[in-house]
């Protein structure tokens, strides 16, 4: 009994810190889009996201961030952030959501010395193109965002990203975050718009030390939708 106890008890805390970690996020082009995952937030009073900034224009950046002040949210770990992000912009984050993890882009290092006393707050997400620039350079920053579909089509072709990554495997404080999307193992590819949970399946073959303190679901799909992922994919992971 005391055994059952235990172990039922273990089962329980896994569960609420992968609840923790994983994150529903704001994604999307256009305004309808952060608008009704903000209604949504809103209906289910959650008040801890994770926010993709890229493909939102400057004007739609704006509004958004005048609708975050206003809503329900009060942490924002882990923010996508785009070449056009300003400081201000990663200041301001910072100090109204209290955000943890900036994730960038390759191109990104192009652009990084405007970010100047955030440096260890910025996570790399590798490309999937598989060949490196010679300005990247992880050390520079806080680390890996890594990207889970990603990481698992680079290693498929153990491409030159894979190997960039896993060489510092070892290196713990990397590995903070990560963006979770689906997997297409017939194509390869990853997925953004999820039409089944198997295309979570792929997350049961990766390794551990690629998984991070803030795990950001990167789906175009509703929050209602996300809020199942996150379930099924706490049952994958705390097999793990």
């Amino acid at each position: 009994m005391e055994e059952y106890l235990h172990e039922a008890n273990q089962k329980a805390r896994s569960k609420m810190r992968l609840n923790k970690k994983i994150l529903v996020s704001i994604t999307g082009k256009k305004e309808k889009d952060w608008k009704s995952k903000l209604r949504e937030i809103e209906k289910h009073k959650i008040k801890k996201i994770a926010l993709f900034l890229e493909m939102f224009s400057k004007s739609q950046t704006e509004k958004l961030y005048r609708a975050l002040l206003k809503s329900s949210i009060k942490k924002i770990p882990l923010v996508h952030i785009k070449n056009e992000t300003s400081r201000e912009e990663l200041k301001f984050l910072e100090k109204k959501f209290k955000t943890k993890c900036f994730t960038i882009h390759e191109s990104s290092f192009n652009y990084l010395s405007k970010w100047d006393g955030f440096y260890k707050k910025i996570f790399l997400e590798m490309n999937k193109d598989n060949k490196i620039s010679s300005k990247v350079d992880v050390s520079k920053i806080g680390g890996f965002c890594i990207d889970l579909s990603h990481f698992k089509a680079e290693e498929d072709i153990w491409s030159k990203e894979f190997e960039y990554i896993i060489k510092r495997e070892k290196i713990h404080r990397y590995f903070k975050c990560n963006h979770l999307n689906g997997y297409n193992s017939r194509t390869k590819n990853d997925m953004h718009t999820i039409t089944s949970l198997k295309q979570f399946s792929y997350l049961k073959t990766l390794p551990k030390f690629v998984f991070g303190k803030y795990i950001a679901l990167e789906t175009f799909n509703s929050i209602e939708e996300q809020l199942k992922f996150k379930e099924h994919v706490i049952r994958l992971l705390k097999k793990k």
